[in-house]
């Protein structure tokens, strides 16, 4: 026995000699300034290797530290200037310790490969240092919740790889910085996505040359601050802009009138101010849900007549601007609408929701206004409408519940829990597992006051604790409780983290848990956690080598027999596991052999989907950077579409359904096994799906250059010429003929518009979205009776009214298709329908059919050589014949397209695309040679031109 002892005390002392040379020497030493100058650094940091020895927060590669995350760890102190010595550090996480107090040094600067600094709600005071500008990789900066005060440094305007800035709550004064001569300010800052600068004491005015059309910022927060002057109409340059907060300044002026070409805005919040001028329109920023104007100088105005066509909007607020006359019953039709706050303004006459309100509907405040009679009292019950200060509340014996005020500062409370009655110990809460525990709490904190409906977003806290494994922490589940209002207006939601292990969670788990909750960028939330006592006391380390080495030999076996007992037990759990996922998944045998005798047949009933890959969630989430916004290209009635990179270094792209997608699993299996039967260079290609916890996402080839909308339309800054829009309605044609004709069994895909057409590198056309597809045995002699479905402008008519299916539908939408290639206009536009506008317009004996006047400018000015106009123009009449019978096939259309491209004298082989491609890379590459030469306009490809504006 003393002999076993010995060998292993000289195991042990080899083992730390050996250790102590792994961390190298710098930041050996850099840690142990740290914790000489900060308090409460974690336990576990003892021993003499800080990457051998796990010391808590501490990351590190090839024995450098690249990464120190210690939020939530009670530190105390002032950062010392050691902390530029880690010259290999990427992330630094100091969040959520407010004893950690006084300046930022300056060598913050000297960390040239950092890329996330997180000081999030801590005690720093003082300047944010100039030498912060240094830090040329850094992507996430956030200080925010702190008390930094003087003005925000130009020389963040150097930190070109920056997608995040929040420096929202502190002290922060003076202007906004811009960019002059060879000074940096915040308008390079192009990669931005998010300018959180809000509740600080920012003035002067907003500078006209922050915003400039190079830029893709998402969100501008710029709120509770002493702004002044007017908005700049510059603004309208960032197209990308989602979320705009200039609400709590001294803004005044006009509001700029083209702030309505900010198409994809959602949330405007431009109250309390000293705004004037008329009311400005927002006409057709359809994809508006929150606004608010309250509180502004605005000339009086009647109710806007815009109001009823913002179809998503969720919440209105126009309190106190001089509004007038009757709110249209028409409004309250919206089907989003959920809250009306109208307070203190003229409105007048009759109040009426009408019989055809939205179901969302839930809160109506007119207080201190001039309304006079409200006939309706058969409302649902939870709609809450409030007359206060009316004239029809001050009827006599007027008693009415909409004549007394309801607060709203309660938004939601999560329902009880349905737990079998359990005493917890003090302090201790029951977790919605019904586990009694110690619960890390604290408050999200929401970003705009929009988050909307709390009830339709039950999947939050399952969101949550996917980000939590995806992180291997010991979660064992989520409490979110009581949305509410607070003095400020900001919505805030309680939650509480359970621990899965133990009853308690220790140092280290609290940090890394706030940790990610601090840096979750794709929720619009901040988390405040409230200080964790509830630590697991710590043993004395100061034992005798003795007691050592025997504790060590007792703790070696009693481990290894529990390590053999764990194994047994963990793997008897995973074939449970196993089975219970396989019964659940409708791509594995056992869901299709449940209850059933499995015979030797049975294997064909398992879906064959050769050459497609079955995605874990984990995955899906890591190639797409945790569907980072970043990484998002689209979205539709479906869902999402983020772009993602497999291991591999694999393009694709990444459709998520909606959580409340009505599609169930045996559906999603059948649309798997019909994308993975069809292979054709002119349809999309489907790689792999995922199918875990109710999430169904497909993922399909990366197809680069965007959708035939965008292109035809202009968003994308490609112009098609008419012989390359010939070769790409062909490609969509032989795409389309290959699922009618050759498919086994064959396939309509019934949705069949320009923004499902995607363009290759090269150009070629590639079919896309099967989400509607119908499968028959025989395309050209069945038809199904099914509810219709498809989008408005492209519909068959006569499947509509017949609800009768048939590939001629398909045919019907391509003619529709076609008439795009020629006028780049949507099939609705302004309230008239594409077809019937060419219809009239057709004159066989003038030029260009008599179409000149709607022919796509592009194609237009290049008239004399729009060779078989006539015949396409033909050709998609043909395909819009009102009856199915009257319309040709798609390989009828395939055939007529080839024709006049020959007509048009281009050789459709593969040799001459392949030259026309070649010639495409070059122009996109940016070659100067090529860029304005003969080749690059006979590519098919016209160079987008530069916007000139006037003076």
């Amino acid at each position: 026995m003393g002999e076993r002892v010995l060998v292993l005390l000289v195991l042990v002392f080899t083992f730390f000699l050996v250790a102590e040379a792994e961390t190298a020497h710098e930041d050996f030493i850099a840690l142990w300034s740290l914790m000489d100058t900060l308090k409460n650094t974690p336990a576990s940091w003892s021993g003499s290797d800080p990457c051998g020895d796990s010391w808590g927060g501490i990351k590190c590669t090839d024995s450098r530290v690249t990464s120190i995350k210690l939020s939530s760890t009670s530190l105390t102190g002032e950062l010392s200037g050691d902390i530029g010595s880690f010259s290999e550090l990427e992330t630094l996480d100091l969040s959520y310790n407010k004893a950690l107090t006084g300046s930022l040094p300056p060598e913050i600067g000297n960390l040239q490969k950092l890329s996330s600094l997180f000081l999030v709600d801590c005690g720093f005071t003082g300047p944010i240092p100039d030498h912060i500008g240094s830090l040329e990789q850094l992507v996430f900066l956030s200080l925010n919740k702190n008390s930094f005060s003087g003005t925000i440094p130009p020389s963040v305007g150097n930190l070109s790889k920056l997608t995040w800035l929040d420096l929202t709550e502190n002290d922060l004064e003076g202007a906004i910085p811009v960019s002059s001569g060879s000074m940096p300010g915040l308008d390079k800052l192009l990669n931005a996505k998010h300018f959180h600068l809000g509740k600080n004491k920012l003035s002067g005015k907003i500078p006209p040359q922050l915003f400039t059309s190079e830029m893709t910022l998402i969100h501008v927060l710029l709120d509770n601050n002493q702004l002044t002057g007017n908005i700049p109409s510059t603004l309208g340059l960032v197209q990308s802009l989602e979320v705009v907060r200039f609400d709590k300044n001294s803004l005044n002026g006009h509001v700029p009138q083209n702030i309505n070409i900010l198409k994809n805005l959602q949330e405007l919040y431009l109250s309390n101010n000293k705004l004037s001028g008329p009311l400005p329109s927002l006409r057709g920023m359809n994809l508006l849900t929150y606004v608010d104007m309250s509180n502004n100088s605005f000339d009086p105005s009647d109710f806007p007549p815009w109001l009823p066509m913002l179809w998503n909007l969720t919440t209105l607020k126009m309190e106190n601007i001089q509004l007038t006359g009757e709110i249209p019953a028409t409004f309250f039709s919206l089907v989003h609408l959920q809250n009306v706050v109208l307070n203190n303004n003229n409105l007048n006459g009759s109040l009426n929701i009408g019989t055809n309100y939205g179901k969302k509907l839930k809160r109506i405040e007119l207080q201190d206004n001039k309304i006079e009679r409200f006939e309706q009292k058969d409302l649902a019950s939870n709609i809450k409408i409030i007359l206060v200060n009316n004239p029809i509340c001050h009827e006599e014996g007027e008693t009415q519940s909409y004549c007394s005020d309801a607060p709203a500062n309660v938004l939601y409370t999560a329902p009880t829990s349905s737990c079998p009655p359990v005493t917890c110990r003090s302090y201790q809460d029951l977790s919605p597992k019904c586990k009694c525990a110690y619960p890390l709490m604290g408050i999200l904190s929401f970003r705009t006051p929009s988050f909307p409906d709390w009830q339709n977003y039950s999947h939050f806290g399952e969101d949550l604790m996917d980000d939590f494994k995806a992180n291997y922490l010991p979660v064992d589940s989520v409490s979110l409780k009581n949305l509410t209002l607070n003095q400020l207006q900001d919505v805030e939601l309680s939650i509480q983290v359970f621990p899965s292990r133990e009853d308690h969670f220790n140092r280290t788990e609290i940090s890394s848990i706030t940790s990610v909750l601090s840096n979750l960028t794709n929720y619009p939330f901040y988390f405040y956690p409230y200080p964790y006592e509830y630590y697991e006391p710590m043993e004395s380390s100061k034992k005798s080598n003795v007691a050592f080495v025997t504790g060590a030999i007792v703790g070696c076996s009693v481990v290894l027999v529990l390590l053999l007992f764990a194994g047994i037990y963990a793997f008897y759990q995973k074939k449970r596991a196993e089975k219970a996922i396989a019964q659940s998944n409708p791509f594995s045998e056992t869901s299709f052999m449940r209850g059933q005798r499995v015979s030797k047949d049975s294997k064909i009933m398992i879906p064959q989907l050769k050459g497609v890959r079955q995605f874990s969630f984990a995955e899906v989430k890591k190639c797409t950077r945790n569907f980072s916004q970043d990484n998002d290209i689209g979205s539709g009635g479906y869902g999402k579409v983020y772009k993602g990179t497999l291991p591999n270094g694999q393009l694709v792209a990444i459709k998520r359904a909606r959580k409340d997608s009505n599609q169930g699993g045996l559906e999603f299996k059948a649309e798997i096994e019909l994308l993975s039967r069809v292979h054709h260079n002119n349809l999309v290609s489907l790689i792999g799906f995922c199918f875990e916890r109710g999430e169904q996402i497909l993922v399909y080839e990366y197809v680069p250059n965007g959708t035939l909308y965008d292109t035809i339309s202009g968003k994308s800054g490609l112009r098609l010429d008419w012989p390359r829009r010939l070769k790409v309605i062909l490609g969509a044609a032989k795409g389309l003929a290959y699922l009618h004709d050759h498919a086994n069994p064959c396939i309509i895909h019934r949705d069949i518009k320009s923004s499902n057409i995607l363009l290759d590198d090269h150009l070629n056309a590639k079919v896309a979205d099967f989400g509607l597809s119908k499968t028959m045995v025989d395309c050209n002699k069945d038809h199904i009776t099914t509810q219709v479905k498809g989008t408005l402008g492209y519909l068959d008519p006569e499947y509509y009214t017949t609800q009768r299916l048939t590939e001629k539908s398909d045919v019907y939408s391509f003619g529709v298709l076609m008439l795009e290639m020629i006028t780049a206009r949507k099939p609705i536009e302004r309230g008239k329908y594409i077809v019937k506008v060419v219809r009239d317009l057709i004159d066989r004996e003038k030029e260009l059919y008599g179409l000149e006047e709607i022919v796509d400018p592009v194609i237009g000015s290049e008239s004399s050589t729009l060779k078989g106009l006539e015949n396409f123009v033909d050709l998609s009449m043909k395909c819009l014949q009102e009856t199915g019978d009257d319309r040709p096939s798609m390989n009828d259309v395939v055939k007529e397209i080839e024709s006049i491209l020959l007509m048009d004298g281009l050789n459709n082989t593969s040799g001459s695309i392949a030259s026309i491609s070649s010639t495409f890379d070059e122009i996109t590459r940016g070659t100067s040679q090529n860029l304005f030469s003969n080749e690059s306009f006979d590519s098919g490809v016209v160079p987008l031109q530069p916007k000139i504006e006037p003076k």
